[in-house]
């Protein structure tokens, strides 16, 4: 395939999975297709949409943080121990069939998207009371086990941050989604360098490519403070159909 048809047929996409990765997570559902059918090998494909997924994150990112919809001391504690778990993950996938976690999220996914459906009031909760400590706590834990599913498998890390900041934290949409956001860029960018040191991004088209996702990041990130749960609840549902969706053809195929 020549680069113009290449460039035509990732950049609408890339745009769409920034859009809906800044929202809900999950945009690497969307842009990993786009290369593999423009002819990219597996690495390239993974190390470009790493890339082009890293330079969108930091704006939509950016945008949280600029309106201080995060918590700080449960971010930190996730990051730390996400950078744990993805290594630990990424060793275990090693030895263990991802098969086995495939079929285990065939059942889990579909109970996770009925729970996000029943949920009423993600955006106005009401804080749990906990103290600083146990924050700490259940952001470490957080952190390994989300970093360790990332390292696994990896896709729906996002949507599953926002999903568990809001369930056991307590905090509200927005927090959860700034600090998934932060979580997840950290992770991503510590990633990136192993495919960059290893030359498996193509910047000819990462580059272009970068631009469309700096767009739909940053015009997701806007529509999800403005519009919260409104527009994310949907989204979040969405994306939990993509995914399973996905592991099912990946189970069958």
């Amino acid at each position: 395939m020549e680069y113009y048809e290449q460039l035509l047929i990732i950049c609408p996409l890339i745009f769409i999975s920034g859009l809906v990765d800044s929202i809900a997570g999950g945009g690497g559902l969307i842009s990993l297709p786009a290369y593999h059918v423009t002819g990219f090998s597996p690495h390239f494909a993974l190390g470009t949409n790493k890339f082009v997924s890293c330079i969108g994150t930091v704006f939509s990112t950016m945008r949280f943080v600029k309106n201080k919809n995060y918590n700080l001391t449960s971010a930190i504690q996730s990051i730390l121990f996400a950078l744990i778990g993805a290594s630990i993950g990424a060793k275990i996938a090693i030895y263990l069939d991802v098969i086995v976690l495939r079929y285990i999220l065939v059942f889990g996914i579909p109970v996770i998207a009925v729970i996000v459906y029943k949920k009423k009031n993600l955006e106005k909760r009401k804080p749990k009371n906990l103290s600083k400590i146990k924050i700490i706590i259940y952001s470490s834990c957080i952190g390994l086990i989300i970093g360790g599913y990332d390292g696994f498998f990896g896709p729906g890390t996002g949507t599953f941050l926002i999903l568990i900041y809001t369930s056991v934290l307590g905090f509200d949409l927005l927090t959860s989604m700034g600090n998934a956001k932060l979580v997840n860029l950290s992770s991503n960018l510590a990633s990136l360098v192993v495919f960059f040191v290893e030359g498996k991004i193509l910047f000819e088209i990462g580059i272009p490519a970068a631009f469309c996702a700096i767009t739909g990041h940053y015009i997701g990130s806007g529509f999800a403070i403005k519009k919260g749960q409104t527009i994310v609840r949907p989204m979040l549902l969405v994306v939990l159909i993509l995914l399973l969706t996905k592991i099912i053809i990946d189970l069958f195929s």
